[in-house]
């Protein structure tokens, strides 16, 4: 059996990756779960990180590094990993990995930090995404600037080199969803949507958010007037709230983006899209960085340095 030098791992909340590297940095084999850390107990984690590689290893040999982001080393995790205080360099995360225990394995696993800001009036927290800029750095050289990682959470980011000067989260993935299952709107939203309906209501929901941010809220209940009184069908209503929200993302962070430069968007296609049109509109370039390139990128530089 061709055994992996190491294994690389990303674990999220909902979902958890793991990679097999050889020596040459090549992937040997790739395998996906669902148990993410919102399915585990702590006592969990090392039988279902051992059953998702088992069949890739050999029951017998030399110890296998595996380096963790992600999840696993939050408080509800497998191992409270604490958060390094930005700003700081991300060459700084590196030496920070803890070690959870695991006993009769060939596994020896390490947990990477996550970031956090602690200045009153300001606080966040960010797992996982460490990584993620990690591997910009090495996928993007010498870029320095924001970021944008759009998710859940989305990520903005003030990155200068290596050196994380500051981030800011916003929650419009989660609202999003929230407002679409949970609140009044969600009666606008029934029916098979049209797609040319909803790039339409997309549309014109970015541009209202660019326009007026700080309106976000009296905009909001446009969606369920909009489908009484003008006839607005679900298409044109699931587009106007996802384009309002990230409208109104990103019209509030034009201070940030206002010093020009183009801004990577790490983070998945779809989502990545509706970022990319918005800063298109704001007059901002921006260019899509696939998340899992990203954090396999960062894993990688975080074993080469030693982590």
């Amino acid at each position: 059996m061709a055994e992996p030098d190491w294994i690389a791992v990303d674990w999220g909340t909902s979902n958890l990756r793991a990679w097999g590297i050889g020596r040459d940095a090549e992937v040997m084999f790739s395998e996906t779960s669902d148990r993410g850390m919102g399915r585990l107990a702590r006592e969990d984690y090392p039988g279902v990180l051992m059953q998702l590689v088992a069949g890739h290893l050999a029951q017998d040999g030399a110890s296998v590094d595996v380096i963790i982001c992600g999840m696993a080393g939050a408080r509800q995790g497998w191992l409270e990993v604490p958060y390094l205080a930005t700003p700081t360099s991300l060459d700084d995360l590196l030496g920070k990995a803890v070690r959870p225990a695991l006993s009769a394995s060939r596994l020896s696993p390490r947990i990477l930090p996550g970031l956090c800001q602690a200045r009153p009036g300001a606080e966040d927290v960010m797992r996982g995404e460490e990584t993620q800029l990690l591997g910009l750095t090495t996928l993007v050289p010498n870029f320095s600037g924001v970021v944008c990682m759009p998710g859940t959470h989305c990520k903005w980011v003030r990155l200068d080199g290596r050196r994380v000067e500051g981030f800011t989260s916003a929650m419009t993935g989660e609202v999003f969803e929230v407002l679409r299952l949970h609140s009044v709107l969600r009666h606008s939203f029934t029916g098979e949507p049209d797609p040319a309906d909803r790039a339409q209501g997309l549309t014109d929901g970015l541009a209202a958010g660019l326009a007026a941010p700080d309106k976000l809220m009296t905009q909001l209940f446009r969606v369920r007037a909009a489908s009484l009184l003008s006839d607005r069908q679900a298409g044109w209503c699931a587009g106007y709230l996802s384009g309002l929200l990230v409208g109104s993302e990103i019209g509030g962070q034009r201070d940030w983006i206002g010093s020009g430069g183009e801004i990577p968007l790490i983070g998945g296609e779809a989502l990545a899209q509706i970022y990319a049109q918005g800063l298109a509109m704001a007059g901002v370039q921006s260019r899509r960085i696939d998340a899992t390139d990203a954090v396999l990128a960062g894993l990688k530089a975080a074993r080469s340095a030693g982590a």
